[in-house]
């Protein structure tokens, strides 16, 4: 069959779509990679706010702000996109806003902690909008008994897309340190060079993958119109009312459940490896930077093999493997005294990262009804920006309540995988599925 076989994909799907696809994960893989992972979120704790005792409860904070908007707002999205069939189109949109969001990064200096806040908040809410719209894309390309393989293609072909604006950075700052240049002048750069990657690579999605959704009846379109530009409160009702469809689908939510707990031990992993790599373990920048770059190297791998391993043993089996494997980075981290056990820490760390991500945004496409993606996801969303909520925020509340233990505060990272493992076992993968073929019947 070989390894991108066309057999994985749906009839009339072509290689070159899915290249596309996979395109918008290589475009904004940089943002997680440089913006909340390996520069500015240091960079942020470190100078922006000048290493105050708050530091890191702030960026934190600033995190979790914007996940909440995407948990209040992003079901009437995802409902607008079905019922208009605008996947794409809102796609283009929330893209070119995380863009300019991402180069408003590049003025935020000493001091400036609102500029980088209220930044920082609006390009993760776009960021977050453009994650949840591609993944609805997932199940209208790829065959159910595929899911895993091509979810696994867009994820590794991701990591690399993070590698090279990492890379890129990386040569700037180098080049900046070598000539005695402040991080004031050199991370700016890098936030320049990161919504530049950006911007560009995602030029190929809109070039090559197609809107296949047909717009729904009038009226449903209308009242999706007035969700998503009705407010705060039409939002929550969309929200409930998405809730409610969901409630017909008990593996999904036990889905949700489990991801919101592993997945806020990710969002912990994204927003301070950096942090934690220099605070406790005296990590220069470009040393954190290398680190970040190998991670991207075995989350490709990691996602890429995966997907293939995913769909010969199991969606859940494969799942509940790389939550083990998260536990036990987790511990690595913890015990570490030195470099050498966080570099292995790290590298389990990737490999975990893709395939775990990529198993979970299969799981949820095999478990949505056809009629609905854009919403189920748009609550996949949900769950994963209130993990992104729980996971930092908790992270920085024991690093304030322990004066400043990071140890602490990874170690009690390792209980969100542990939850996410235990909440794992209910799910019946067959039945989720028969559930999302009765919603076709009908």
């Amino acid at each position: 069959m070989g390894w991108f076989s066309q057999e994985a994909l749906n009839e009339g799907v072509r290689k070159r779509e899915v290249f596309g696809w996979a395109m918008y994960d290589f475009a904004n893989s940089g943002y997680t990679t440089v913006v909340l992972t390996a520069v500015f979120n240091a960079y942020f704790v470190g100078v922006v706010a000048g290493n105050a005792s708050w530091a890191t409860l702030a960026w934190t904070a600033a995190l979790g702000l914007s996940s909440v908007i995407v948990m209040l707002s992003m079901p009437a999205l995802g409902a607008y996109a079905d019922l208009r069939a605008a996947k794409k189109r809102l796609l283009a949109w929330t893209t070119a806003a995380c863009v300019l969001a991402t180069l408003a990064l590049a003025w935020a200096g000493e001091g400036d902690v609102a500029w980088a806040v209220a930044a920082i908040v609006l390009s993760n809410v776009f960021y977050s909008y453009g994650e949840s719209l591609t993944a609805a894309f997932l199940p209208e390309l790829a065959r159910r008994e595929a899911m895993g393989r091509v979810s696994g293609w867009g994820w590794s072909f991701g990591y690399f897309g993070g590698m090279l604006s990492l890379g890129l950075s990386l040569g700037y700052v180098l080049w900046a340190q070598s000539r005695g240049l402040p991080a004031t002048q050199f991370v700016p750069v890098t936030m320049l060079i990161t919504a530049g990657v950006y911007g560009v690579a995602s030029l190929a999605t809109f070039a090559l993958l197609r809107e296949r959704a047909q717009p729904q009846v009038q009226a449903e379109a209308a009242q999706a119109a007035g969700a998503a530009g009705g407010g705060l409160g039409e939002s929550l009702r969309r929200l409930r009312d998405t809730w409610r469809h969901a409630q017909l689908y008990q593996d999904f939510r036990l889905l949700l459940a489990c991801a919101t707990a592993y997945q806020a031990g990710i969002a912990v992993v994204i927003a301070l490896a950096a942090v934690y790599a220099e605070q406790v373990l005296g990590f220069k920048q470009t040393e954190t930077m290398l680190l970040v770059f190998l991670v991207n190297i075995a989350s490709a791998v990691g996602a890429f093999a995966f997907g293939y391993f995913q769909d010969r043993i199991g969606h859940k089996r494969a799942l509940g493997i790389t939550l083990a494997g998260w536990i036990v980075m987790t511990l690595l981290a913890f015990m570490a005294q030195g470099p050498a056990l966080f570099w292995v820490a790290a590298v389990i760390a990737g490999l975990c990262m893709g395939s775990s991500q990529s198993a979970g945004r299969a799981i949820a496409g095999l478990f949505a009804p056809p009629q609905r993606l854009a919403e189920f996801y748009g609550l996949w969303t949900f769950a994963v920006r209130l993990a992104a909520i729980l996971g930092p925020v908790t992270y920085g509340l024991v690093t304030w309540v322990t004066a400043g233990n990071h140890r602490v505060a990874i170690l009690s990272t390792a209980l969100f995988f542990v939850v996410g493992l235990l909440l794992l076992r209910p799910v019946d993968v067959a039945r989720g599925m028969q559930a999302a073929g009765s919603a076709v019947a009908e």
